[in-house]
């Protein structure tokens, strides 16, 4: 694959170096330096920020398929880390089109800084159709993104470390994403001109567990607009001090990495918190863990899915839903045992969304429901998720879409 730099300089500031030996050249943006992720592209036309600050893409490269990418600039509100001090999110970014000035009210600060200020490594002037073409081929690469404004490489160590690389498979991510200790969260959905309200003690209503894997923000937001006293505990966090927090419920968060590795010491306190009927939900890596619970297996995706424009099918309403997707790995439907029922399917190949268990007030998708960025279809599982916990204290149930 050749790709044809778009600007006129004597020599290339940013090299993408693929584990096979495949070095593409760019123009250098955000951060200097170099790092070895995974390559993965993006299709959502909008939310770069969001997109960026997932920490569902920590040890990723993000290559975002439409070519302009910048135009509304960065601001301090659309950020879905937790903590965005430690920067968990993508560790790379690839653009077809230089960085434009901002020209959006809500802009704080120019795209090309944020990134450096986030060290973000990134690169731009490339053909990106021509690379998400190659990973539509090939799968997702192991790979170096460096960025040098002098335009100095060591290609032959990009390519050693490129192919050295060991990649997501068997890697555990969400120690490194989560959070360090238990913490209360009373942030509500964003309102136009308002910005973010608060949750009152006198509105909240129920009280949820969020073990975190690596949480997106807005996952919380709309558990707490729902009246959802939220406390935040560290992935590790044992079935026991879940239990002594007195919850009317848990979520299993979002989060990167490889679920198998991840699921050593997160598997065995699910399975406990499943045998106490409490009402669960899972997003994301919380599903493929919920997935691996109860038996199934989970297995690394060709591609993976990354966009704002997945068709999935809700089977329990029959109903297709356009929804926000990321992830690299996946639940193997035709490994769910008996008792398990797939809830959702991706209508693009097929794959698990979503699982329940029969009997039981649990449930998980793998899609993200709160989308940020994305369509907002399938925010009626968190009011789901709420009318289990208000059918376990016996109280009248939410209408699932409002």
């Amino acid at each position: 694959m050749t790709s044809t730099p778009a600007w006129t300089t004597s020599k290339p500031t940013a090299l993408l170096v693929l584990a096979d030996g495949t070095v593409i050249e760019g123009k250098g943006i955000g951060a200097t330096g170099r790092v070895q992720a995974e390559v993965c592209f993006n299709t959502a036309l909008t939310g770069y920020q969001e997109i960026l600050t997932d920490p569902s893409y920590l040890g990723q490269i993000v290559t975002f398929t439409f070519p302009h990418i910048g135009n509304v600039g960065a601001n301090d509100e659309d950020i879905e880390d937790l903590t965005p001090a430690a920067r968990h999110g993508a560790v790379g970014v690839i653009f077809k089109a230089d960085i434009t000035d901002p020209s959006n009210f809500r802009s704080a600060k120019h795209l090309d800084q944020w990134l450096k200020a986030r060290g973000i490594i990134g690169m731009s002037g490339i053909d990106t159709r021509a690379l998400t073409a190659w990973i539509r081929e090939n799968g997702m690469p192991n790979a170096v993104i460096a960025h040098d404004p002098d335009g100095k490489f060591d290609i032959d160590t990009l390519k050693a470390e490129a192919k050295a690389w060991s990649g997501l498979v068997d890697l555990d991510l969400a120690k490194v994403a989560t959070s360090g200790q238990s913490a209360k969260w009373d942030e509500r959905p964003w309102v136009w001109n308002e910005g973010y309200a608060t949750l009152g003690d006198a509105d909240a209503a129920y009280h949820i567990v969020a073990l975190d894997f690596g949480v997106k923000r807005n996952i919380l937001r709309l558990l707490t607009g729902l009246g959802c006293r939220i406390t935040i505990v560290p992935a590790n966090t044992s079935a026991e001090d879940v239990l002594a927090l007195k919850p009317d419920g848990v979520f299993l968060s979002n989060g990167p990495g490889d679920p198998a590795a991840t699921g050593t010491y997160a598997v065995p306190v699910i399975r406990t918190l499943i045998d106490k009927d409490l009402p669960i939900f899972g997003i994301c890596l919380g599903h493929q863990m919920l997935g691996l619970a109860v038996g199934a297996k989970t297995e690394k995706m060709h591609q993976g899915h990354h966009g704002a424009n997945h068709p999935v099918k809700d089977h329990t309403t029959g109903k297709v839903e356009i929804v926000s997707m990321n992830h690299g790995f996946a639940v193997d439907s035709k490994s769910l045992p008996e008792g398990v029922e797939e809830t959702h399917v991706s209508l693009f190949d097929g794959t698990n969304c979503g699982l329940r268990l029969v009997g039981k007030p649990v449930f998980s998708v793998q899609h993200h429901p709160e989308a940020s960025p994305g369509p907002q279809d399938s925010h009626y599982l968190f009011r789901r998720f709420v009318n289990l916990v208000k059918e376990r204290k016996g109280e009248t149930l939410l209408a699932e879409r409002a």
